[in-house]
């Protein structure tokens, strides 16, 4: 590829950038723009780096556009948030205040909070989804209380002490005495010995 040094002391800065660059990708991109300003050609680069020769071309033309800031990989935003950022802390305290009688439920649990995000803030998540959201939120595994809101602990003590088909454990039945024979098997009987 036929391509000048934008600046006198790119080629110093690609080389010192190549050197210290950790992102594997970055540092292809800096090597692309070094071996085109070699004259190297794009098919040879793009074995050389790994990529496709289009990739290369791009990168080179970045360079001769822009210089050696224009190569610089950009950060990809990714797909906007299902749920706005600004409505996520509402949506946390509604997690927080927990289950409303309409809920019909003691506890909140991640097919609830997928309901809750499509009912009350319009914003479809799958269940796998949601509970990533609520990672994110600060929200740890989210587990059943620990005692229902209308259990009545004196009622089940009554029930324990009156139920008729509890009874009394048995005494454990072993062994009075060991083999003599040393072995852990039943002794044979007389009728089948010998």
């Amino acid at each position: 590829m036929e391509v000048e040094a934008h600046r006198p002391e790119d080629i110093a800065e690609l080389d010192r950038q190549i050197h210290v660059e950790k992102g594997a990708r970055q540092r292809e991109r800096l090597r692309a723009v070094r071996l085109a300003l070699q004259g190297k050609e794009a098919k040879c680069i793009a074995v050389a780096v790994g990529h496709c020769r289009r990739s290369v071309q791009d990168w080179v033309y970045d360079y001769r556009d822009g210089g050696v800031k224009a190569i610089a990989a950009t950060r990809q935003s990714g797909a906007p948030t299902k749920l706005p950022r600004g409505r996520e802390e509402e949506f946390r305290r509604r997690m927080l205040a927990g289950p409303t009688p309409a809920d019909g439920v003691c506890t909140l649990r991640g097919k609830d909070a997928a309901r809750i995000l499509k009912d009350e803030f319009g914003a479809a998540y799958t269940l796998a989804g949601a509970y990533r959201l609520l990672h994110r939120l600060g929200f740890s595994s989210l587990r059943p209380a620990r005692r229902h809101r209308k259990n009545d602990p004196e009622k089940m003590r009554e029930f324990l002490a009156s139920a008729p088909l509890l009874s009394k454990r048995s005494p454990k039945r072993t062994r009075k005495r060991k083999s003599k024979s040393g072995s852990r098997t039943k002794p044979a009987s007389d009728s089948r010995a010998g």
